[in-house]
């Protein structure tokens, strides 16, 4: 005769020390557990309204603002609570995130500041409409005396951005011109075509690579290895912003006039990787999460969107009453926060995520939100955890907008369908989403100098 005898371990239920739980034995075996569907779906409808019930985007303002409309954010890429702005009357505020106060504050330029840009060892690159780049020292106290450095250029600049790891930098004006911060004269010109170029960003990965938009509805890839143009995207409007992803190096996003946002493989532009819906009017600025997860964008419809990079529209839509047009926006260097600013003075600091709370969490609470995002991402498609997700009170002039955006471009699709039916088969194809805002792109031969 077999005889089984039960036998454990004090080790496996006993606490090692006194200062120890005791643990407990636990069967997950999901035949002794008929109901953990239903209560995890439970727990993750509760958890999805609690987020909406303490969502709180906004943090504050920083100071007193700016007199004149803010039109340029720089952050500074080596202090994570430190940034500088620019206004139309050419006054520059360097500002300390953590108390919200100023730093310095100095009139740079005469007229509007069209960029700013923080150099290798902290000190701010400007540029204005009067011709000139200033470098300023931002730890003096003083800046009576003028700036450090000024470069005179031949016509006013528009934009400004810093090599990573050179001395060197690169503007935007009647041309796009290469610099070194210790010649007086730009050291190579970069143009093609474009009688006027608005902003211009360095690749922060391939830091070889510049990209820059002109007047003229173009997109132009630049080299400094070659010092020459490598490729040319025209689309059907006007391109205000490019922003490059830090993570994926050869991916941008274009912030254009017909309200979208494009996300651009510089390998492949002949079709976007993306297209980013939602705004009702003319994107004017954008700005890539330095997790290259996300990304942030201004409108001149008064909001600010935060989008996934994979997804088509925006997980979440920030406003105020006061907040007019959005000419600026950029992600702190930690990803929690969201600078904006606007045309009425005030530089806005937002959360990145709206229920997130930046206090010190315990183990036990980092490991119940844990669970709750896990919850909520497994549990996502569902209707009523969708829908409450998902819901956003909005302005009513964006909503009124929105309704009638949706129903012009109903109206369009809706005759160009009744044309193509009326048509000889094949002769009106229909036009791909991604491709159809591309007019051609052009690729220039580089010579190779030896």
């Amino acid at each position: 005769m077999k005889v089984k005898t039960l036998s454990r371990s004090s080790d496996v239920y006993l606490p090692a020390r006194n200062c120890e739980v005791s643990r407990l034995p636990r069967n997950l075996d999901p035949d002794l557990h008929p109901f953990e569907r239903a209560r995890e779906y439970t727990r993750a409808l509760n958890a999805t309204k609690l987020e909406r019930v303490f969502a709180a985007p906004f943090v504050g303002q920083l100071g007193n603002g700016h007199i004149d409309g803010v039109y340029c954010i720089a952050r500074h890429t080596r202090r994570l609570n430190s940034a500088a702005s620019g206004s139309g009357d050419g006054v520059i505020k360097y500002w300390d995130l953590s108390s919200k106060e100023e730093v310095a504050s100095f009139t740079a330029h005469r007229g509007i500041v069209k960029g700013l840009a923080v150099t290798l060892d902290g000190n701010l690159l400007s540029c204005g409409m009067d011709n000139t780049v200033k470098l300023w020292d931002v730890m003096e106290t003083d800046h009576s005396g003028g700036p450090s450095k000024t470069f005179l250029g031949s016509s006013g600049f528009t934009g400004i951005d810093h090599h990573r790891s050179n001395p060197i930098f690169v503007t935007s004006s009647n041309a796009v011109q290469l610099w070194d911060e210790n010649r007086s004269k730009p050291t190579a010109d970069l143009s093609w075509g474009a009688d006027n170029v608005n902003t211009v960003r360095f690749n922060q990965t391939e830091q070889s690579i510049i990209a820059s938009t002109g007047s003229d509805r173009s997109i132009v890839i630049h080299d400094i290895r070659s010092k020459a143009p490598v490729q040319k995207l025209v689309t059907l409007m006007r391109t205000n912003a490019v922003c490059w992803n830090p993570i994926e190096a050869f991916n941008f996003a274009a912030a254009n006039e017909d309200h979208n946002v494009y996300l651009y493989d510089m390998r492949y532009l002949t079709r976007s990787l993306n297209v980013y819906k939602d705004h009702v009017s003319a994107v004017m600025d954008v700005d890539f999460s330095p997790t290259g997860q996300e990304l942030v964008t201004g409108s001149y419809d008064k909001t600010l969107r935060i989008y996934r990079v994979n997804e088509g529209h925006s997980r979440d839509i920030y406003h105020t009453k006061r907040m007019q047009r959005i000419f600026c926006v950029r992600f702190t260097m930690d990803a929690r926060y969201i600078m904006s600013g606007s045309d009425e003075g005030n530089i806005r600091v937002w959360r990145a995520e709206a229920a997130a709370r930046s206090n010190v969490k315990s183990a036990r609470e980092r490991s119940k939100l844990e669970y709750e995002a896990t919850l909520k991402e497994r549990y996502k498609n569902m209707p009523e955890i969708r829908r409450i997700s998902r819901h956003r009170h909005l302005p009513k002039p964006i909503k009124t907008a929105s309704e009638t955006k949706r129903i012009e471009l109903a109206s369009i699709k809706r005759k160009e369908e009744n044309m193509r039916r009326r048509s000889k088969k094949g002769t009106m194809p229909y036009a791909k989403e991604r491709e159809k805002q591309i007019i051609g792109v052009a690729i220039r031969e580089v010579e190779n100098k030896v």
